[in-house]
């Protein structure tokens, strides 16, 4: 690994937990809920980003690995939280266990599909 990718990667990390702290800070202070909203919008909308991309990348033939570094591994890889989600579950599994399914099948669910449509919209639109 080089220093351009290191630099490209830590540094989309750096603004990628800053936007999921925001987010995390501002759901968290204006509304209250029984599941972990902001991890799943964090998780749904990083999904859509990937999604979309990848077929950004595809579709222009965008070969330059520091982007792909910074946006993906780096801002998207800090900005969505697998491990959350882990804890999450975990700790709702124990409250409710329906409630914990609900917020995993959001998660997982939503995901998928989110990714999958951010990449088919913009093979098909753009």
């Amino acid at each position: 690994m080089t220093w351009q990718s290191i630099l490209a990667i830590s540094s989309g990390g750096a603004l990628g937990a800053l936007a999921r702290s925001y987010i995390n800070i501002f759901i968290n202070s204006k509304y209250s809920f029984s599941i972990p909203v902001s991890t799943i919008t964090v998780n749904l909308v990083g999904s859509l980003v990937i999604g979309i991309l990848f077929a950004l990348f595809y579709k222009h033939q965008i070969m330059d690995s520091y982007l792909r570094s910074f946006l993906i591994a780096g801002f998207l890889g800090a900005f969505t939280t697998f491990s959350t989600f882990a804890m999450e579950s975990v700790y709702l599994v124990n409250m409710n266990i329906y409630l914990a399914l609900w917020y995993i099948s959001i998660n997982l669910v939503g995901s998928i599909i989110l990714a999958f449509l951010g990449y088919k919209l913009i093979l098909f639109f753009y």
